[in-house]
């Protein structure tokens, strides 16, 4: 998620994208050191017509010092539209030759948008997305540093499919560690 709403600060001295950035950086290193095949993707929207996924790493990419420097320019902008970020994660994920397939999303918030999608319509269609996520085979799993998120993601998720990290500076150090649990 690098909505514009990641440009709050999480703590004194950490913006919300510092704290998501630093939490990339940790987990390509985990990942990359475990041999896991994985693609990092960030998302954020304009209305239904504009939803930007931003190319991070590949998962035919190393972990290199090119998806490093792609990782330090993730910029906060617009809005958070969920379900589309999730279909067009889902649509990469399926392509790959694994048994298991994690679609991990890092949010700080609900789904929302410009046009009604704050409303229940963003709730639904992210519902659905997870929805169809799951009967493609993949594994939706939800990290958020949203206090509120225990009021809105077991109906998104599951009771299972989330985790709410209450210290946002945290991040960094539990994202390797919920992996390695999933």
């Amino acid at each position: 998620d690098l909505s514009l709403s990641t440009d709050a600060y999480a703590t004194q001295d950490a913006r919300v994208i510092d704290v998501i950035r630093d939490a990339l950086h940790v987990f390509g290193e985990a990942l990359s050191a475990s041999g896991d095949a994985f693609e990092i993707l960030g998302f954020s929207s304009v209305r239904r017509q504009h939803v930007r996924i931003q190319h991070l790493k590949g998962f035919n990419e190393r972990w290199d010092a090119g998806a490093i420097a792609r990782v330090n320019a993730i910029k906060p902008g617009y809005y958070t539209r969920m379900g589309a970020a999730i279909r067009q994660a889902s649509r990469i994920l399926i392509e790959q030759p694994a048994s298991r397939r994690l679609l991990l999303l890092i949010s700080d918030g609900k789904p929302n948008d410009l046009d009604h999608y704050d409303s229940r319509y963003g709730i639904e269609d992210t519902r659905m997305a997870i929805h169809e996520a799951r009967r493609m085979g993949l594994q939706p799993f939800c990290v958020t540093i949203d206090r509120e998120g225990g009021e809105y993601l077991p109906y998104l998720f599951g009771p299972a499919g989330f985790t709410v990290i209450r210290k946002p500076e945290d991040l960094p150090a539990r994202l390797p560690l919920l992996y390695a649990q999933l």
